[in-house]
This record gives C-alpha cells, sequence and structure tokens, in this order.
C-alpha cells in the first residue's frame, strides 16, 4: 500500500479501534451488579428522565438542523457544506446518545459496588465516564476523515476543498450550544428548585426521596454535566481540526517531502489523543491506599506520558521538525498547567474554598463576596498561561508563517487530553447519581459517605473539565481567527505573506464599535441564561410547595411525590429558554458580517473570545468553590449540616449553580460557534456585506 493511502486511512482506522474500545467499556459497564429492586427502580427514573430529556431536545433541534442546512445549500451553492453541517450535527448528538446511555447505567452499578467495595465504585464509575470521553474523540476522528476522503481532499487541491468542511464543525456548534444550554438550565433549575424548597424551607437532606425535585435533579445531572459537557468538547475538538487544516494548507510548502502527512497532521495528533485516552482510562482504578481524585490524576498522567512521546515520534522523525514537537508539548502542558490551577481554586482542601467556608460563618453575605472575590482572582493564572503558550509556540516557530503553524499546532496539543478529561468529567455525575441513589435507597451512611467522596472528587474534575474547556474553546478560537483570515485573504486577494497585515486594527471607528458589541454580547448570553434558570426554577420550586402540601402524608414519608411531574416541567421550560440566548448567539455576528464588514467581523470575534473567557472561568471557578465550601462544612467543619453557617453556604452554593454549569460552559460554546460561523458564511459577507 502507497505511504500517502495509508496515511489517508490511519485517522479512520484509529477512529473506529476507538468505537470499538467504546463497545468493551459500555459491555463491561453493564455486566456490573445493578444492586437491589429498589435501586434499580430508583436508576429507571433517572434513565427514563434523561431519555425523555434527549428525545425532546433532538425534536427541537431537528427543524434547525434541516432548515439552516437548506439555507446553506441555497445561500452557498455547495452541497458538501450542507451535507456536512447535518453530518457535524448528527454525529454530536450520535455522542451524547452513547455517552450519556453509558452513564445512565453505570450509576446504580456504582452504587452497588460501594456497598461492598468503594474503590471498584471509582473503577466503575470512570469507565463509565470514559464511554463518554471515548465517543466524543472517535466521532470526531470519523466524521472529518470520512469528509475529508468524501470530499476527494489531496495537497493539491487543499486551498480550495478544505474549506468545505467547515459546515461539520457548524453543526457540531449549533448542536453543541442547544445541548449545553438546554442541559444547563435543566440540570441547574432542577438543582435550585430541589434544595431551595427541601434542604432550605422544609429541612430534609439532599436527595431525600420525599422531594418531588430529586429524579429531575439527578437527571440533570446527566443532561448537564455528562451530555452538555460532552457535545461541548465534541465542537472543541471538530473546530480546532478543521481550522487547523485550513491554516495548515497555507504552510504545506513547509514541508513539500510530507505534504500528506501535513494535510493530516490534526488527524493524526487526534488519533494520537484517542490512543493515550483508552491508556489513560485503563490505568485509573480505584484503591483504599490512595484517594479518587489522586487515582484519577495517575489516568491523566498516564495519557500525558504517552502523547508526549507520540509527539516526539510524529514531531521529529516523521516531519523532522523539532518546532511542531515542542509547540505540541507547550499545548499538552498548558492543558496540564491550567487542570491544576483549577483544583487549586476548587478543592476542597485548598484555602479558597476553606476561606470561603469561614467567611459564611458571618452569613450568606460574606460567602458570596469572599466567592466572588476568589472566582475574579482565579482568571489571572489560566489566562496568563494561555496567552504564553501562545506566544511562546509563535517564538518557537521563528517567523511568520511558520510560527502561526507552530501556535496552530500548540492548539492541537492541548485538545490531546480531551478524552481522559471528558472521562473524568462524565465520572462526576455518575458519582453524583450514585450518592443520590444510595440515600433514595436508604443504604445507609457507610454507602453515603463512600458516594460522597467520589462526588467530592467528581466536583474536582468537573471544574477541571470546565478550565480544560475554556483552554481550548480560547485557544481553539485563536487558530479559527487565523483560519478565518486565511480564507478571507484568498477570497478579497491579500498574499498570504501579508495576513499579519490585514486592516483589524484599533485606530478604525467601525472596528473599534465592532469591538464594543462584541465584548457586550457574553454578557448579555449569559443574563438571558441566568435568567433562564432562575424562571425555570421557580417553576420547579412552586410544583414540589404543591405536592408538599396537596399530597397526604408526603412529608411523613407515608406517600409517594410525582417525580415525573417535576422532570416534565423543568425539560419544557428548559428548552424553551434556550431559544434566546441561542438567537442572540447566531444573529449578532451575522449582522455584523454583513453591515461592519469582514474585518469588523474579525475584531468583533476577538473582543467575544477575550471577555467571553475571562466570563467564562470567573463564573465556573467561583461557583466550583461555592460548591466545595459547602461540603467542607457539611464534612463538620464551623457547625456541620443544619448550623447557620451550612445555611449561609448553601445560599452561596444557590447562587453559583447556574454560574458553573449553565453561564460559564455555555460561554465557550458561544465562542467557538461564532468563530465558525463566521468562517462559514464569509463568502457571504465578502460577496454581500458592507464595504467600508
Amino acid at each position: 500500500m502507497p505511504l500517502t493511502t495509508l496515511v489517508r486511512f490511519l485517522a479512520p482506522l484509529f477512529g473506529l479501534i476507538t468505537l470499538a474500545f467504546v463497545a468493551i467499556l459500555f459491555q463491561w459497564v453493564n455486566k456490573q451488579d445493578p444492586g437491589s429492586p429498589r435501586m434499580r427502580e430508583i436508576a429507571s427514573y433517572i434513565q427514563e428522565g434523561a431519555n425523555a430529556f434527549l428525545r425532546r431536545e433532538f425534536m427541537t433541534i431537528a427543524p434547525f438542523v434541516i432548515a439552516l442546512a437548506a439555507i446553506l445549500w441555497v445561500t452557498m451553492g455547495k452541497w458538501q457544506i450542507a451535507f456536512g453541517f447535518v453530518m457535524g450535527a448528527l454525529f454530536s448528538m450520535v455522542a451524547v446518545f452513547i455517552g450519556m446511555n453509558a452513564a445512565v447505567r453505570a450509576n446504580v452499578r456504582t452504587t452497588q459496588a460501594a456497598r461492598s467495595s468503594p474503590a471498584k465504585a471509582l473503577t466503575v464509575a470512570f469507565r463509565g465516564g470514559g464511554t463518554m470521553g471515548l465517543t466524543i474523540v472517535a466521532l470526531n476522528l470519523l466524521g472529518v476523515s470520512l469528509l475529508f476522503i468524501l470530499f476527494g481532499v489531496t495537497p493539491e487541491n487543499a486551498p480550495e476543498t478544505v474549506h468545505l468542511l467547515v459546515g461539520f464543525g457548524f453543526g457540531a456548534s449549533l448542536s453543541a450550544l442547544f445541548a449545553q444550554l438546554g442541559g444547563g438550565i435543566y440540570t441547574k433549575a432542577a438543582d435550585v428548585g430541589a434544595d431551595l424548597v427541601g434542604k432550605v424551607e422544609v429541612g430534609i437532606p439532599e436527595d431525600d426521596p420525599r422531594n418531588a425535585a430529586v429524579i429531575a435533579d439527578l437527571v440533570g445531572d446527566n443532561v448537564g454535566d455528562c451530555a452538555g459537557r460532552g457535545a461541548d468538547l465534541f465542537e472543541s475538538g471538530t473546530d480546532n481540526l478543521i481550522a487547523t487544516m485550513i491554516v495548515s494548507t497555507a504552510f504545506i510548502s513547509l514541508y513539500k517531502s510530507h505534504s500528506w502527512v501535513a494535510l493530516l497532521f490534526p488527524l493524526l495528533t487526534q488519533a494520537i489523543g484517542a490512543m493515550g485516552a483508552i491508556l489513560g482510562i485503563i490505568a485509573v482504578k480505584g484503591s483504599e491506599k490512595r484517594s479518587p481524585i489522586a487515582a484519577v490524576n495517575i489516568g491523566l498522567a498516564v495519557t500525558g506520558v504517552f502523547s508526549l512521546i507520540s509527539f516526539w515520534i510524529l514531531g521529529v522523525v516523521v516531519m523532522e521538525s523539532y518546532p511542531i514537537f515542542w509547540s505540541l508539548t507547550l499545548g499538552l502542558g498548558a492543558a496540564i498547567a491550567v487542570s491544576l490551577i483549577i483544583q487549586y481554586y476548587t478543592s476542597i482542601d485548598q484555602k479558597p474554598v476553606q476561606e470561603i467556608a469561614k467567611a459564611s460563618r458571618s452569613g450568606s453575605a460574606l460567602n458570596i463576596m469572599s466567592g466572588f472575590s476568589y472566582g475574579m482572582e482565579s482568571v489571572g493564572l489560566p489566562i496568563l498561561t494561555i496567552g504564553g503558550v501562545t506566544l511562546a509556540a509563535y517564538i518557537i516557530g521563528g517567523g511568520w508563517m511558520s510560527g502561526i503553524f507552530a501556535l496552530t499546532t500548540a492548539t492541537l496539543g492541548i485538545n490531546e487530553m480531551q478524552g481522559i478529561i471528558m472521562a473524568s468529567d462524565a465520572f462526576g455525575p455518575i458519582a453524583d447519581n450514585a450518592g443520590g441513589i444510595a440515600e433514595m435507597a436508604g443504604l445507609g451512611t457507610e454507602v453515603r459517605r463512600a458516594g460522597d467522596a467520589l462526588d467530592a472528587a467528581g466536583n474536582i474534575t468537573k471544574a477541571i473539565t470546565k478550565g480544560y474547556g475554556m483552554a481550548c474553546a480560547l485557544m481553539t478560537s485563536v487558530v479559527v481567527m487565523f483560519a478565518y483570515l486565511v480564507e478571507a485573504a484568498k477570497l478579497t486577494g491579500i498574499s498570504l505573506t501579508n495576513v499579519q497585515n490585514i486592516p483589524v486594527v484599533v485606530v478604525n471607528p467601525v472596528n473599534i464599535v465592532a469591538m464594543m458589541i462584541g465584548a457586550t454580547v457574553p454578557f448579555i448570553f449569559s443574563a438571558f441564561t441566568i435568567r433562564a434558570v432562575g424562571v425555570t426554577a421557580y417553576k420547579v420550586v412552586e410544583e414540589v410547595r404543591r405536592q408538599f402540601r396537596e399530597i397526604p402524608g408526603l412529608l411523613q414519608g407515608k406517600a409517594k411525590p410525582d417525580y415525573a411531574r417535576c422532570v416534565d416541567i423543568t425539560t419544557r421550560n428548559a428548552l424553551w429558554h434556550m431559544i434566546l440566548p441561542t438567537l442572540v448567539g447566531t444573529i449578532v455576528p451575522i449582522i455584523v458580517g454583513f453591515v461592519l464588514g469582514i474585518w469588523a467581523l474579525a475584531a468583533y470575534l476577538i473582543a467575544v473570545k477575550i471577555v467571553g473567557a475571562l466570563l467564562a472561568t470567573f463564573m465556573f471557578n467561583a461557583g466550583g468553590a461555592w460548591d466545595n465550601a459547602k461540603k467542607y462544612i457539611e464534612d463538620g467543619h464551623y457547625g456541620g449540616k443544619g448550623s447557620e453557617t451550612h445555611r449561609a453556604a448553601v445560599t452561596g452554593d444557590t447562587f453559583g449553580d447556574p454560574l458553573k454549569d449553565t453561564a460559564g460552559p455555555s460561554l465557550h460554546i458561544l465562542i467557538k460557534l461564532q468563530n465558525i460561523l463566521a468562517i462559514t458564511l464569509l463568502p457571504l459577507f465578502v460577496a454581500y456585506g458592507v464595504k467600508w
């Protein structure tokens, strides 16, 4: 077989291998003991609610996808972009469906494992999460590489044909926004509604079976933290692959003797990430001798070491380029550094969380002030890390064009950890569900304590994933920006060697206005998102109050609440209220592109990505710290559960919930969606937009 053919089919081959391992993991999880009839009954409620939400969400997304595909076909005149758009949305939804179905099966099996072996419970939970992590990587590889083959991309026609792949990225981005927004609104509305009535008003424990919103809350853990985050990272991987390919077309000449490898370089690095994730997931095993988070860190380390060795082979041996190796390594280092920083600001045993808990002794106001300040402080180091990596990669590249290629390579490096990071994130809702099932099934304090230990580790891994997702979003959007400029240069006749002189300058009033609009959009988007949580949570609160009031014997445990009613209320309202933020995220950049022009749109995108990244980092770090401060108090510090300090911490946690699980993560997708939307519609902006 010729080398070019072998290289061309390596990516889909590794995608199929990864999918095969997904099937093995899924089967292994399914074979574990699901526990007692009562445990299985509770788990079935969660599974039914999660599947009901997904069905409604897919039915909501489908008309948008079909209509937009038709519009793209007519306006762009390219069936490939419309086809890729549908395929991107479909692959994203398939990844979410597979991953979440594994999660809602792993939860009850984790609970059962915790009854005899907390160590085994960790293994079951992480392998359940690993199914989601590997699915998004596998479908990334398969989706992009299959379109690559279908569209007949070669080094000779790459500048024209690679652009056709943007439809896949646009479809994945739109699907991700729906999944994250709908899931985020759902999970936090259910969580807040359950807490405000159950823990604050009635004074019953978390996950108490008498609370009508408790099943909706447990469902929300899956549709928000698992499905929503999975769609987010699927989109990051897709956009990064496509944007890097577009940028790479300008630099194939730098690697003439390896033109096929240079063109397929992004897919080859993703294949390395898939194999590294498999090894990392296998390496995560529970042990009585180490904490759950230490076991997870072992998996992260295994994936990182494997990726580093593979980078050396790909960069130095195959591509004969030390700058490529060092750039990939820089991106990998950024992923690890950001994860460690997020761990510091959100871990239960670190100073920020403990200081927030201490401040809670003086009431809710000081709890919120303390969490707010640490959330703002937490923005600094991650952003400086990403900025430093961006600049270092550019310098390593040595020159304008080769420096940009090195920068795109560093972004590939940070996305290498995608599979194992997503596995650790999906582990979080599985552990949370396991604890809830233990509480509702009345399995006793020992099992609940084991579940709480996994849940605390899950809170850290979820916070890490949000930080990692932000880093991926920011670095990916930088690469998409250069891809946008490369395409704009081609369409307007500007030489690629002069791309750095494109007129995206601050002294231009049109660009200043565009940046003002771009800086404002993340705030408006977040306002609508947080308000949606509040409105939906209010409806949940009213329903839970109604059931306590109207169902005789419910509070005494003599009657069963109507769980399905709360699930239905939360689902309907979450899907309805996600429409307005989605419209803001899609319509504004289109208006800017047509009215202010393509260079002003570039300025707009710069403002969106910087402000959006800062705001997102603040929100999810502050929310994670408030959550673990509450748990720190519940562990017996400063009065423990039921104390005034605990009440103050519950208020802070409730305030932080929509920030960390709805608005913050959704901003990642807003940044990426607007970038890939801009590059998809760029030919229309050039042809019909106002020329300033």
